[in-house]
């Protein structure tokens, strides 16, 4: 591994860069300059020589054919070139997480369970992602999105909306891996329409039983899963979705001033989450062309999959974790829309408190009634 540190230094004063997402370039502390990505890319293109000739070697490698019944994983490797010299790792030893990021990001506390004990490493053979999505909102936007989430949240416990709670977010880019492929589904409807009328003193309804048929593929690009076992799949989830439209090929240059996560469920372990995915899509756009019946219920539904290329991407996540009476709670946004998810905790003792104050006037009146009617 190289000895040499590359580190994203501002080329007017050489102190560290960040990038932000309002503005979407890379800025510097001391002096105030910005950059965009590509300025930075160009400063160093010869030192990402060797990382994009590998990762050009291995795709090459790869067109020249997979097992169609399996996701290609031929492109990926772990080759950084010269920019591993400028990564650094932390990992919690309460949850495990391994974080990445460079050199000159530092971090105080798990993103995950909020521990406030990271111990650094030595950065090794990371697997590279193919793409990133960049931070769009900032760290202001994402207590703004908590305050909200909170708000007017009659039995959340005062200590928990206090500051020093809110102070926690971390910035991290989960793991993800990324499907592509294509989908054949085939469905098979009962389906009914009824229609009623009066013959005299007749109401009489009539009922027509239809078979209905519905076939149709469906092409599927980057059907995102999470690689993180530290991250709920229900939070990332309910973040989605992303415009993947904004997706850039990686870059360091996108990574000063966040973490990011190491994934830790390989892809085999995955593959469940995203056939079953798929297999939903094509089934609910099926269901979607079935209209103009009274009632309409599946009979038989089968999905074949076509797999593809499999990536690995890092998307932008706000993360807050903090502990109320011994118990964590994690919350998640979505770094590129402001979506907001977690669990509040409850104060009992508020909740208590008004479930009296609501039971007790219904229990007297139940009573009175039950004694006017006696």
């Amino acid at each position: 591994m190289p000895t040499q540190v590359t580190n994203y230094q501002c080329p007017s004063c050489t102190g560290p860069l960040h990038y932000s997402g309002a503005s979407g370039t890379l800025e510097c502390d001391y002096c105030g300059s910005s950059y965009t990505v590509a300025e930075i890319e160009a400063l160093y293109k010869e030192k990402e020589a060797e990382a994009a000739a590998a990762q050009q070697a291995a795709e090459q490698a790869a067109s020249s054919g997979a097992d169609s019944g399996a996701w290609d994983v031929s492109a990926m490797n772990s080759d950084w070139g010269t920019d591993a010299a400028g990564m650094k790792t932390y990992s919690c030893p309460s949850c495990g997480a391994e974080l990445i990021c460079d050199a000159n990001t530092a971090a105080t506390a798990c993103p995950y369970c909020g521990n406030p004990t990271v111990v650094p490493g030595q950065f090794a053979g990371a697997l590279k992602p193919d793409y990133v999505l960049p931070f769009k909102l900032s760290r202001e936007d994402a207590i703004h999105a908590l305050k909200r989430h909170y708000k007017n949240k009659p039995f959340l416990p005062r200590a928990f909306s206090a500051q020093n709670q809110i102070e926690k977010i971390q910035g991290v880019y989960v793991p993800f891996w990324m499907f592509d492929g294509e989908a054949e589904g085939h469905a098979r409807y009962d389906a009914t329409r009824s229609r009623i009328f009066r013959s005299g003193d007749w109401e009489i309804t009539t009922t027509d039983h239809f078979e209905v048929c519905r076939d149709g593929s469906m092409p599927f690009e980057k059907v995102p899963v999470d690689a993180s076992s530290r991250m709920p799949d229900a939070h990332m989830d309910s973040i989605e979705p992303y415009d993947y439209a904004e997706l850039k090929p990686f870059s360091t240059a996108y990574l000063p001033g966040f973490l990011a996560d190491k994934y830790d469920i390989p892809v085999a372990d995955c593959e469940s989450r995203a056939d079953e995915r798929c297999r939903k899509t094509v089934l609910a756009a099926l269901d979607r062309t079935v209209n103009g019946y009274d009632t309409c219920i599946p009979r038989t539904q089968d999905v074949r999959l076509r797999r593809g290329k499999v990536h690995y991407a890092l998307l932008p996540v706000w993360m807050l974790s903090t502990r109320w009476n011994g118990k964590s709670f994690l919350f998640a946004m979505n770094g590129q829309t402001g979506k907001m998810v977690g669990d509040l905790p409850t104060d009992a003792g508020k909740y208590w408190r008004t479930f009296a104050a609501v039971a007790a006037p219904i229990a007297l009146l139940g009573t009175a009634l039950s004694l006017l009617l006696r």
